[in-house]
């Protein structure tokens, strides 16, 4: 009897290693795993890689560069942190990409963080928030999507998760949040100091919309609260300092050098981008609506139990001093501030997805002893995420003509299948086994399957959607100088520039000259009718079309 206490200590500890571990292998997985398995994809990420690219090459660090111009569309943070890569001689795509996904395992630690100083856990399992809301977020479609992605938006988020802990640390100290910390009294000065420079982080990458995210969350719940006192705690010196020694130099210097910069910046790509459809991304008010659920697969159904916690709570009039209300405000803002703006884009909510994969995660830890019908079938949800989103995947492959890339369908269909069987899985573990275990086979099923793809499918699909492999196909032509594109989609002409390491010149039918033409189908059709193209293509069109140009008769 005595004998079997330590043996049950080391089993448990043993435990608690692979569940930690396991946790450590899924999250890694799902933000790093093969991040150059396809080229860059669509305009942003190829335009956003040259700019820190050129930072790299040219040593100015002030200001960006887009084919030798200055280019002010975002500040300068992404493209730091990008060129640094560049500078450590990573390929293209790790360099570029590799940003966004250490900010996302900071966006998974900082939720881990909160779940662990706010409410109840245990080590080994994962009915811990400080465990589960990690494995939660780091496995949405937001997260795998945005950290490998080569832009600012998860650098945004994460800036934004970290000034919003901070502050949740200052708040608790200040017995706003929950009980008081055993030895806490009142602010002091590390918090503030971390929530001024996670705030900078947040205005160097991607402008003033850090302040208003942060800003009106904070005000949202003091207003609901009444604590606007403790709310006004935030703007101590300490906060303040931190924040302008951090966010300002770059942008006095910049406006300094490029007299156009707080024009362009601050009017046209933030108050104009906001106030006006002029970026044409127009969408109905209602948008982020279904953009926020769909970020949020396959843990979307885990919302359900985080709301009914939430109407607890208000009926109960005891929501004033709960976490989980800072964090409701937290998550509801930047969807209604971006509801009401006249431009949006999926990545502008990325920085609601945190706190609702943490609302989330709390709310089946309260519901995961509770044995009762209504509870398996809410775990059973799970499983259905999974035949959503395989149905989804299935859609897309059907769009992708069989004869364009050679075995995708074979190994897209097996995946797909693949996704439906772990569906079916996971719905009938939810009614034999504890919740905690459906919850685990998901995050282990995600990670796999993102492995697969990644390995297996994207790298056949990158001549579809990715100039890359175009470019290397064309790197040893004889005529570089007599390459040229026409009528491409505006993706295409930015990838093409970044691998050709050159701005490709868009071809007239005026040239004279022989030309290999990069083109699409309608394109291949006008240059046939001016008479400069005769016979057909030995290749099929995947992604672009390679037609030469014959030189016009004299």
């Amino acid at each position: 009897m005595l004998d079997s206490v330590p043996l049950n200590s080391v089993r448990t500890s043993e435990r608690r290693l692979a569940v930690w571990l396991a946790s450590a292998v899924a999250v890694g997985a799902c933000l790093f795993g093969n991040l150059g398995a396809i080229g860059f994809l669509g305009p942003d990420e190829p335009r956003y890689a040259w700019i820190a690219r050129a930072m790299a090459e040219s040593g100015d660090w002030v200001t960006p560069r887009l084919y030798g111009e200055p280019w002010f569309e975002k500040p300068v943070l992404y493209y730091w942190a990008a060129a640094a890569g560049f500078r450590l001689h990573l390929s293209a795509e790790w360099a570029a990409r590799l940003p966004s996904a250490f900010a996302a395992l900071a966006a998974a630690l900082a939720t881990g963080w909160l779940g662990w100083k706010h409410y109840p856990h245990q080590l080994s399992s994962l009915k811990n928030p400080a465990l589960l809301a990690p494995l939660v977020f780091s496995t949405t479609v937001a997260a795998i999507g945005f950290s490998r992605s080569a832009s600012p938006d998860m650098l945004f988020a994460a800036s934004i998760v970290l000034a919003m802990a901070s502050a949740a640390s200052v708040l608790k100290r200040a017995g706003a949040l929950g009980e008081i910390e055993p030895g806490a009294s009142g602010a002091k000065g590390g918090p503030l100091a971390l929530f001024g420079l996670f705030l900078a982080l947040g205005v160097l990458a991607k402008g003033p919309a850090a302040l208003a995210l942060a800003g009106g969350a904070i005000g949202l719940w003091a207003i609901f609260t009444a604590r606007w006192r403790v709310a006004l705690k935030l703007a101590h010196p300490v906060a303040i300092v931190v924040f302008s020694i951090v966010a300002l130099p770059w942008y006095v210097i910049c406006a300094i050098r490029n007299s156009a910069f707080l024009h362009v910046f601050l009017f046209e790509h933030n108050f104009e981008r906001y106030l006006t459809p002029i970026f044409h991304h127009r969408q109905p008010f209602w948008f982020f609506g279904p953009i926020v659920l769909l970020a949020l697969l396959p843990w979307t159904v885990l919302m359900g139990p985080a709301a009914r916690e939430g109407l607890r709570l208000w009926k109960e009039k005891s929501w004033g001093s709960s976490p989980g209300f800072f964090l409701a405000c937290w998550a509801a803002f930047p969807v209604l501030f971006f509801s009401l703006s006249q431009s949006k884009l999926p990545g502008y909510v990325l920085p609601a997805i945190p706190p609702l994969a943490l609302l989330s995660s709390v709310g089946a830890v309260r519901v995961m002893d509770d044995r009762r019908f209504k509870t398996r079938v809410l775990f059973a949800g799970i499983g259905f995420a999974w035949f959503l989103l395989a149905m989804a995947a299935w859609r897309g492959m059907a769009r992708i003509s069989a004869d364009a890339v050679e075995s995708f369908h074979a190994a897209g269909t097996i995946t797909v299948l693949a996704a439906f069987g772990i569906g079916l899985v996971l719905v009938a573990a939810s009614f034999y086994s504890p919740p905690e275990r459906v919850i685990g086979l998901s995050v282990l099923a995600v990670a796999l399957v993102v492995e697969v793809v990644s390995f297996t499918i994207l790298p056949k699909l990158e001549p579809l959607f990715s100039a890359r492999s175009h470019a290397a196909f064309m790197a040893n032509d004889k005529h570089p100088d007599r390459i040229f594109t026409y009528h491409l989609r505006q993706s295409w002409d930015y990838g093409l520039a970044f691998y050709f390491h050159r701005e490709l010149p868009e071809w007239k039918p005026s040239d004279p000259e022989a030309a290999l033409v990069l083109t699409t189908p309608e394109g291949l059709a006008e240059i046939e009718k001016l008479g400069r193209f005769r016979g057909g293509l030995d290749e099929a069109y995947i992604g672009i079309l390679y037609v030469p140009v014959q030189r016009e008769p004299r």
